[in-house]
């Protein structure tokens, strides 16, 4: 599962991306550190694998559709508006196993390069905006909603990990 390249240092430490703010940088870097991960962790997982829910856990296919639509949402509130009818629809489908694991990480790095594009174009915006979240329209920041989405990928990437290693290491039937 793991090669035996030389590793960089994480994404953060290499000294890239200096001329995007503190915030989105940092939000960048996050998401960089996510698809790198996700490739190493999951990128080798048979069909089977990726689709495995091992004690009732999500599927590794799952997390990783969960990103992709997680951080489209995310962004899209931070830009202010409301979700489509696509997207919602897409939130219905995370969790239904089909694809492969080129098919699915290559959506992935569909959506973490559109979002960088986001990001971006966020950049120097006023991190104390206003932003509504969900039908609710719950209260928080631009600031806040581009933090989450480094926390919420992170915290999805590590499921995606932790189970893609459970799956690994079960032996086969």
């Amino acid at each position: 599962m793991t090669d035996n390249k030389p590793s960089l240092p994480e994404p953060w430490l290499r000294g890239t991306l200096t001329e995007v703010p503190p915030v989105a940088r940092a939000l960048l870097h996050a998401l960089e550190l996510a698809r790198e991960d996700l490739h190493k962790w999951c990128g080798s997982l048979s069909e089977e694998q990726l689709h495995a829910e091992p004690a009732g856990l999500p599927s590794v296919a799952f997390q990783l559709r969960h990103i992709a639509g997680s951080v489209d949402r995310l962004l899209t509130y931070a830009e202010g508006g409301s979700l489509t009818d696509a997207q919602l629809h897409q939130l219905k489908s995370e969790a239904t196993a089909h694809g492969n694991a080129h098919q699915i990480l290559t959506q992935v790095d569909q959506a973490l390069s559109q979002a960088a594009d986001r990001v971006r174009a966020l950049a120097t915006r006023d991190y104390a905006e206003p932003r509504f979240v969900g039908k609710k329209g719950l209260p928080t920041t631009l600031g806040g909603l581009l933090v989450h989405v480094a926390d919420h990928t992170q915290r999805h990437v590590g499921q995606a990990i932790t189970t893609a290693k459970l799956v690994s290491a079960r032996k086969p039937l």
